[in-house]
């Protein structure tokens, strides 16, 4: 790679340097290898399901303890409503309303999108802001054909001479609409978390990762709905936010692992994806931190039922780090018993999915310790996990190291061979999904808070294939942030009701009952 003293200015503005540069482009060359999975967690084995008693005993134990705790609900909030709205931009591109019917548009099989937003239209919770944007704009709206109309809607709603919901951060588009109000997810976010996210004072700490150029956007829309959500919730919101940092975009290259270079010959960099957030993660000092994603959300009336599940891993987080630092607090005093190092071992491969190496009994007892508390000095994240009914996306596997053990993670797509039957036949025997529904402990058992970034796994990222101006080039996602970014962390995975699972990957989920108030009208 030529470097120019442009290429070395806009590496160290980024403030990045020349030599992690030159690494990412090695790692293109050398390509990242896949992961070895050995078979997919379940029930049986990696999962827990707790029965209604000990949920009830797990919610008691977090309540009598979060008085006394510092905690942070952290949302991931940067993306933009553009893929939301994918098959609406493809209709207002392929839709000729003066030379084909609506009709006729519709009962075309790739339209089954659009016939299902047509269906649903008067039930999402934009739909009377943009009618009265588009009656101000088309006075004679009502005398058009159904297809021009529809068309003009659609316009109306995502490009800038209207409402541009197109180029909106997904946190603040319109979700949900009650009798007197609508509510962004963003404020969904503030109403949910009042519910298990809050201190003896009342106050509740939401932190949000989002694009720089909307933060006066975000600030406004918290203000706009302060006063009445704090009302009605008894809550002081103490609301944060921070950007995905610049040293974490990484170089793109072309097909043959050179980098790639823009039409003014610049270098090209991306952004290393959502495993660049485990830098803002690490920036925050809380004693428990609940990680959940912008645009999964309920209406107020299926709330109870989403906060309650979020005590029941909250109270599993503090039983586990009770009991682990119970025992680091114990090996620094004294060498356990026989006895009490079966209990230790019990713990760990039970209750925390740490398998233990074949040849463990066989090691000094110094060693012994050292594996143990090696084993148990590490952040905590309890994760829920749900019954996989075919979402995209990641989910919980046991992988096999290149030191030949077993290690429990989440993993995604992309990181699994496509071209291996085997590899590919466990992907399709996973019972549950990742929803991003974390609690994580990220104090040790002294009391200092880890550093995150010591426990990624930079093997852990992947490659993918993109475009720029009809050019190909090749781009380098970071360890994703509940992936590779947290490998080496204490992982516990527990079922969770479908219930707690509502994202709104397109538009049309809107129309799922966990998003609309009134289910018949």
């Amino acid at each position: 790679m030529n470097i120019t003293d442009k290429d070395i200015k806009l590496i160290r503005s980024k403030e990045l340097t020349v030599e992690k540069v030159l690494s990412q482009i090695e790692t293109f060359k050398n390509e990242i290898p896949f992961v070895a999975l050995r078979s997919a967690a379940s029930l049986d084995n990696g999962i827990l399901k707790f029965s209604e008693h000990y949920q009830s005993e797990l919610t008691k134990l977090y309540e009598s303890r979060s008085a006394d705790l510092n905690t942070t609900k952290f949302v991931p909030a940067s993306g933009a409503a553009t893929r939301m709205f994918k098959e609406l931009f493809k209709f207002l591109d392929n839709y000729e309303y003066q030379k084909e019917s609506l009709n006729s548009y519709t009962n075309h099989e790739k339209a089954n999108a659009i016939r299902l937003f047509l269906i649903g239209l008067e039930k999402f919770p934009f739909y009377d802001i943009v009618m009265q944007k588009v009656k101000s704009s088309y006075p004679n709206f009502t005398s058009l054909s159904e297809g021009r109309q529809l068309h003009i809607f659609v316009e109306m709603m995502l490009k800038e001479k209207g409402l541009n919901f197109g180029a909106y951060p997904k946190g603040l588009l319109p979700f949900h609409k009650y009798t007197n109000s609508i509510s962004t997810s963003f404020e969904e976010h503030l109403f949910e978390a009042a519910g298990y996210n809050k201190n003896i004072k009342g106050d509740s700490k939401l932190h949000f990762t989002i694009s720089k150029e909307h933060l006066d956007a975000f600030k406004d829309e918290f203000e706009r709905i302060k006063k009445k959500v704090e009302a009605e919730t008894n809550t002081n919101f103490i609301i944060t936010y921070s950007f995905q940092k610049s040293e974490t975009d990484t170089i793109a290259v072309d097909e043959n692992n050179e980098p790639f270079r823009k039409e003014d010959g610049s270098l090209l960099f991306r952004p290393g994806g959502h495993g660049a957030l485990i830098e803002n993660l690490n920036d925050l000092d809380s004693d428990i931190i609940y990680i959940k994603n912008i645009d999964n959300v309920v209406v107020r009336k299926y709330q109870d039922e989403v906060s309650g599940y979020k005590k029941v891993l909250a109270g599993k987080l503090i039983e586990i780090q009770d009991e682990s630092f119970r025992i680091l607090n114990a090996i620094d005093k004294k060498a356990p018993t026989e006895a009490e190092l079966k209990d230790i071992k019990k713990f760990l491969v039970e209750q925390l999915n740490v398998r233990l190496p074949l040849d463990f009994d066989k090691f000094s007892e110094n060693y012994k310790l050292e594996f143990l508390k090696e084993s148990l000095d590490r952040p905590i994240r309890v994760c829920g996990m749900v019954i996989n009914e075919g979402e995209p996306g990641g989910g919980p596997f046991w992988v096999k190291k290149e030191n030949g053990r077993l290690v429990l993670q989440i993993i995604e797509t992309p990181q699994i061979n496509s071209e291996d039957n085997r590899q590919q036949d466990i992907l399709k025997s996973a019972t549950h999904f990742n929803p991003v529904d974390l609690v994580c402990g990220v104090r040790d058992y002294k009391g200092i808070k880890f550093n995150l970034l010591d426990f990624v796994d930079p093997d852990a990222g992947f490659i993918t294939t993109k475009s720029l101006n009809g050019e190909v080039l090749k781009a380098l996602e970071l360890p994703g942030l509940w992936n590779g970014a947290m490998a080496n962390w204490i992982s516990v995975f527990v079922e969770v009701p479908l219930t707690t699972f509502n994202p709104v990957k397109t538009v049309n989920d809107l129309l799922k009952s966990a998003h609309q108030v009134k289910l018949f009208s």
